[in-house]
């Protein structure tokens, strides 16, 4: 421990905080001081992950806006990326950090012992905007927590046990949530996960019907079905038509809480305010995220129907869980302005389009660059590129990345690299991305095939 040290850290990048312009020494020691507090102080390991989009450049966000980033010596980027879906708004979208201001000024926690309005008005939004009889809340703050939530209730609820997910799906890092992740890299590591849960193949209503009835036979009993209307993570795949109502359907029939997990999918992101609407389907729990904060303050949750709601809920309001800043005042007040500025300004439907436009023209790369681009898919500006190999991906992702264009791979793997912007990203923005992006094809072609 030393005191005297710490003392100058925090001053030194209090003071450079404080400026409202960078000099060129604090920029040299921005960029010094964050590769070496990564190497030492996080994990050396994230620095040789974002290279995987750079070049061997170390670049240092520090300034954002609208559909853009910036690094600390003034380049910027335009953001395709999106934090991976935070940022469907746009960044510090007026709108929503004024709201945030404004309750900053007032109060930005809470007691936790008394009624905070915004929570209540929250909830009530909420169940306005989400279809069906989906009623209750509960405001946590990541992804994982909201699914870990979700996944408890669903077994409190019914009073049984199993759980069934999906291959390739993606609900978080967090023990229940990796239990039912579908991707061998993130569950080896911590077996024996969380028991008594079964995955099936994504998509296919034959395999999840021939699951339960095994599971109903033998006598273990189901108690919910977790799936993401599309899966994100894995690649951008979206489900059969019809395949979400055949799933709900074999859910009425057995008693099985349906849980859909729309937090990279809900908030506009593929063209309706939740997929679920497109799909006509309300799930018994319904979990949001990544963008329910407008960008600005972390808030996640979930989303359930009355039955759901039992009385052991009721009479022990933390059985389920009890999270510090779960749904405190600050990130309210940023989920309530996201919400307004996403009906009042209709960004469902700016996702539609605009994502139509984008697939329409990288379908026509496909076309063109038959040898590299595999596969062209998604919904709203949910989309991905499948290319032919990783080392593609990655050459392609590297190219974007030096046009100052932020994309990246999903999970699966770098042969497919997710197009996620701003759903507010204006169509001249869209037509430089698709400029860059015909460039970086065309030396990934030229560097394969010389």
């Amino acid at each position: 421990m030393d005191v005297n040290k710490a003392k100058e850290t925090l001053n030194g990048i209090l003071a450079v905080m404080d400026k409202d312009a960078l000099t060129d020494a604090d920029r040299k020691k921005l960029v010094s001081d964050s590769i070496g507090n990564y190497n030492h102080f996080i994990n050396p390991g994230w620095l040789k992950y974002r290279k995987s989009v750079s070049t061997n450049e170390a670049f240092v966000e520090w300034t954002d806006h609208g559909s853009c980033f910036s690094d600390v010596y003034g380049e910027e980027f335009i953001d395709c990326l999106g934090g991976f879906g935070i940022y469907n708004f746009g960044h510090r979208n007026p709108e929503i950090v004024k709201r945030v201001e404004m309750q900053l000024r007032r109060q930005a926690l809470h007691s936790q012992e008394l009624l905070d309005p915004l929570r209540g008005y929250l909830a009530k939004a909420m169940s306005e905007l989400t279809p069906g009889d989906l009623q209750y809340c509960f405001f946590t703050n990541g992804g994982a927590e909201a699914v870990e939530m979700a996944l408890k209730l669903a077994r409190i609820a019914t009073g049984r046990r199993w759980v069934i997910s999906s291959v390739g799906g993606f609900h978080g890092k967090s023990m229940g949530a990796v239990s039912v992740g579908g991707k061998s890299t993130y569950r080896v590591p911590y077996l024996p996960l969380i028991q008594q849960v079964s995955h099936v193949i994504y998509g296919d209503i034959e395999d999840m019907r021939k699951t339960i009835e095994k599971l109903d036979k033998v006598g273990e009993s189901v108690a919910a079905v977790i799936l993401e209307p599309v899966q994100g993570e894995a690649g951008v795949i979206v489900p059969p038509p019809g395949y979400l109502k055949e799933v709900r359907a074999l859910c009425d029939r057995y008693g099985i809480a349906l849980i859909l997990d729309e937090i990279q999918t809900g908030m506009g992101r593929t063209g309706t305010y939740f997929r679920c609407q497109a799909e006509e389907v309300t799930p018994d729990v319904m979990t949001y995220g990544k963008a329910f904060g407008g960008g600005v303050m972390p808030i996640t949750g979930l989303i359930a129907r009355p039955h759901m709601w039992t009385q052991a809920l009721v009479e022990n309001p933390w059985i389920l869980g009890s999270p510090t800043f779960g749904g405190n005042p600050l990130a309210c007040s940023a989920a309530l302005a996201a919400l307004s500025y996403m009906v009042e300004n209709d960004v469902a439907a700016q996702a539609k389009e605009k994502g139509e436009f984008l697939l329409g023209r990288l379908s026509a790369f496909r076309e063109k660059y038959p040898s590299l681009v595999k596969d062209v898919r998604g919904i709203g500006l949910m989309v991905a590129v499948e290319f032919s190999g990783p080392a593609y991906g990655y050459a392609f992702a590297k190219g974007m990345f030096s046009r100052r264009v932020m994309t990246a791979g999903t999970l699966n793997n770098s042969a497919c690299i997710r197009i996620e912007p701003p759903l507010t990203i204006a169509y001249g923005d869209l037509e430089k991305v698709l400029v860059r992006m015909e460039e970086a094809l065309s030396d990934v072609r030229k560097e394969a095939m010389p």
